[in-house]
This record gives C-alpha cells, structure tokens and sequence, in this order.
C-alpha cells in the first residue's frame, strides 16, 4: 500500500489524480457544510457574530443564516455536475 504522502509529494500522475479527487470531495462536502451551518445557526441562534455580519437589522440579506445559505447555493455546482454527469452515463 502507498502511503498518502507520499502519493501527494510525488510527481506525476499519481498525484494528480489523488489532488484530483481530493478536490472533488471538497468541492463536494462545502456544500452541505454550509447548509448545516445555516440550519445550526437558526436553530441555536447566531449569537454576537450575527449581529457583526448583519448590516441591517430588519434585512432579509443581513445576517448568518441567509449568508450560509448562498453559499450553500454557491458550492451547489459541484452537486449539479455530478448529477448531470451520473444522468449522462446512464444514457449512453
């Protein structure tokens, strides 16, 4: 077995392969992190950070929550290319 440094360290295809899918798996986990974050933060509240990113009380757009929530929709693309890619090896 190789070890994964030393996969990461070496040259060549190997590593790019193994940045590959590591990229792909964080493309792929931010996502649902930042929709957990926002479920959290609504549920326990945001505390002295929320009231820091809300830069108007009153604003559907000002806090925590709406913000993990865009990015959430942001890092959506990740999701929507592996679902558009499993849709297209079905068909063929």
């Amino acid at each position: 077995m190789t070890h994964p440094v030393s996969i990461a360290a070496g040259t060549g295809r190997d590593s790019s392969v193994a940045a590959r899918h590591l990229a792909r798996w964080l493309g792929l986990a931010a996502s649902p992190t930042f929709a957990i974050m926002a479920l959290l933060t609504a549920v326990l509240g945001g505390g002295t950070a929320d009231m820091l990113c809300s830069a108007e009380h009153g604003s559907l757009l000002g806090g925590m929550v709406p913000m993990y929530l865009l990015m959430s929709a942001f890092h959506a693309s990740a999701w929507l290319r592996l679902i558009s890619e499993r849709r297209a090896g079905g068909r063929r």
